[in-house]
């Protein structure tokens, strides 16, 4: 009979050492963080053939589990991984320190100055799957916000995530921060995640990050805020209108660039105007790419093309596979994104402005793409430095999730001697 009293004990010793270091990060100067992440990108480059060697053994692990090839890539840190992960942290290091931004500020007649500026949210617990490099993005974003963080990673990165977490402590070492500032789950038990969603006296928001069975668990279970990252079932719709080179590049990269991220291409759809020029044109460029596309019922007249089942639409495949169908129209793409969409991203190919402004007003996704691919639906693409996760909810944090949408914000209210009548 498995004894869960260890683990329990062991998550609410990591909340309470969390929550005292957050108290102590919501104040410290934007230097001194600037100073942990870059000292972090140091250790991280310095420590790599240890990062790479942990890798290997979460990739051996991971072969056993009978991880798909996509899951896998997801799961390889090599060289230039290990350096876009330092780069990463130094961007982030270069960044604005969001925390006391002035969001806004004003005048009242009764003699009242008013501002808003962004202050921590506290203890961000993050749970996350295969990808080790989260563990970098995620303590370094929730650092950056004046936050402390607890990170649960997946099983398959258990090794790689570990090495990357030391990187993580010994950069808040060197600038003299508390070192439980970034703390790390030392256990693949997965009763720790459930622990995890119940710790509301010291989580104060859980920001999942993985496939749709994690995110669906969590979103039941917890009883602390989250900020979703659900699955991306990411559309690309292919309109009347739209140039055959641009939608040939863009399906092209949306799909095999990476299938392995949640920007990645999952549905085609195409315009029936155009189906015998730009429409087979895409699928069989895709197949020459080694897809595989599932098409309905006219696109399986196509050589080549197998037959969706149902399971098909609103699948997210994470692999060289593709859903594809013919729509009516902007409308008919419309309909069927808002029927087995997920809100990640979505992208229309076309020169048409009308049918784009249509595609965008009527569509709500938190990405919406005109002539771009989808796999920039990432935060660093954006500017951002990097992200946790690209939040599909409504509240509070949506889209890319950086540093900025880790603060929540105060009101700092000032007077003379002020008094109301």
């Amino acid at each position: 009979m498995k004894d869960h009293t260890d683990i329990h004990a062991q998550m609410r010793d990591l909340g309470a050492r969390a929550k005292a270091a957050a108290a102590e990060l919501a104040f410290v100067p934007p230097a001194a963080k600037t100073k942990a992440l870059d000292a972090a990108a140091d250790a991280v480059w310095a420590r790599r053939a240890d990062i790479l060697a942990a890798n290997e053994k979460d990739m051996a692990f991971g072969r056993d589990k009978g991880l798909s090839a996509a899951m896998l890539d997801r799961l390889l840190l090599d060289e230039d991984r290990i350096q876009n992960i330092v780069d990463g942290l130094r961007a982030i290091a270069a960044q604005d320190d969001p925390v006391g931004q002035i969001i806004t500020e004003w005048d009242r007649p009764t003699g009242l100055q008013i501002k808003r500026v962004r202050t921590p949210l506290g203890v961000i617990g993050v749970i996350y799957e295969s990808r080790p490099n989260v563990t970098a993005d995620a303590g370094a974003l929730c650092l950056k916000a004046g936050n402390a963080v607890i990170l649960r990673g997946g099983s398959e990165s258990f090794h790689s995530s570990g090495a990357i977490h030391a990187c993580l402590v010994a950069g808040l070492k060197a600038a003299g921060l508390p070192e439980d500032g970034i703390l790390r789950v030392p256990t693949r038990d997965r009763e720790a995640v459930a622990e995890m969603l119940t710790m509301t006296d010291t989580i104060d928001v859980i920001v999942p990050r993985g496939g749709k069975g994690l995110v669906g668990l969590v979103q039941r279970e917890a009883r602390v805020p989250v900020f979703a990252h659900l699955e991306g079932i990411v559309h690309v719709y292919a309109d009347a209108s739209a140039d055959p080179v641009k939608a040939l590049k863009v399906a092209l990269n949306a799909k095999t660039r990476r299938t392995g991220i949640c920007g990645a291409a999952e549905c085609l759809l195409i315009h029936r105007d155009v189906l015998d020029t730009i429409g087979q044109g895409l699928i069989k460029a895709l197949m020459d790419a080694g897809v595989e596309v599932r098409g309905d019922e006219t696109l399986q007249k196509i050589d080549g093309v197998v037959a969706a089942s149902a399971d098909d639409w609103g699948c997210e495949h994470l692999d060289m596979i593709i859903s594809a169908k013919v729509v009516g129209d902007v409308d008919g793409a419309i309909a069927h994104i808002r029927e087995f969409g997920s809100n990640h991203t979505d992208c229309i190919i076309a020169e048409d402005e009308q049918t784009v402004g249509r595609f965008f007003a009527r569509l709500d996704s938190a990405i919406l793409m005109h002539n771009a691919s989808t796999q920039f639906a990432d935060g660093s693409e954006f500017g951002m430095g990097a992200e946790i996760g690209i939040a599909t909810g409504k509240m509070h944090a949506r889209g890319p999730v950086g540093a900025e949408q880790l603060t929540s914000f105060k009101y700092l209210v000032t007077g003379d001697g002020t008094v109301r009548t």
